[in-house]
């Protein structure tokens, strides 16, 4: 069966760092649901057009079309031995749908790992990025939406006994090593 792993973070937590590592060391696919949108609207596959009209109208892409994205990646055949999702599921309902997915494509989450940043080190990071939306007052509000959205998930996966959080405020080695040390054999 498929090893699935699940990385939860705040925007700057490093959890896009580690998955691309993670995903390299394992041999497995790092799946980043935004790569996957702007991949499918670029190969201008049925769901990508889909996709396309919501994000031209300023919209939220369905999740009943981003799990039949992820339902269309994880049958490619390098995520048979499995696969990093990251930055999904974002909310219960979604999880719950990803779940029911994965059940009937014969794959499973084994891991939920949350990379915890304290918010003061997260507004740094984002700042020092220098992007025009990355303002103090716009990454607090994003960093509480995130708080918002994600506790509830987070409750889920603990409840499931998969959540694994690691202090994300360390040198970017040591966390891989922790990682490492989690998922492999």
């Amino acid at each position: 069966m498929a090893k699935g792993l699940i990385f939860l973070g705040a925007p700057g937590s490093g959890k896009g760092t580690q998955a691309v590592g993670l995903a390299d060391t394992l041999a497995i696919p790092h799946i980043s649901t935004g790569d996957m949108l702007r991949q499918a609207i670029a190969d201008g596959t049925g769901l990508g057009n889909q996709a396309k009209g919501y994000m031209d109208r300023g919209e939220l892409v369905p999740d009943q079309l981003i799990l039949g994205l992820i339902e269309e990646r994880l049958g490619h055949k390098d995520a048979k031995a499995g696969w990093i999702l990251d930055g999904f599921p974002r909310n219960v309902n979604q999880a719950i749908f990803l779940d029911e997915l994965l059940v009937n494509i014969g794959h499973r989450t084994h891991w939920v790992i949350n990379l915890k940043v304290p918010d003061e080190v997260i507004v740094e990071r984002l700042l020092a990025r220098g992007r025009a939306d990355d303002n103090e007052a716009t990454i607090r509000n994003r960093l509480l939406v995130y708080t918002e959205q994600t506790a509830p998930l987070m409750a889920y996966y603990q409840e499931q006994g998969k959540l694994y959080s690691l202090d994300g405020n360390q040198p970017v080695e040591a966390i891989a090593a922790s990682l490492e040390k989690l998922v492999k054999p």
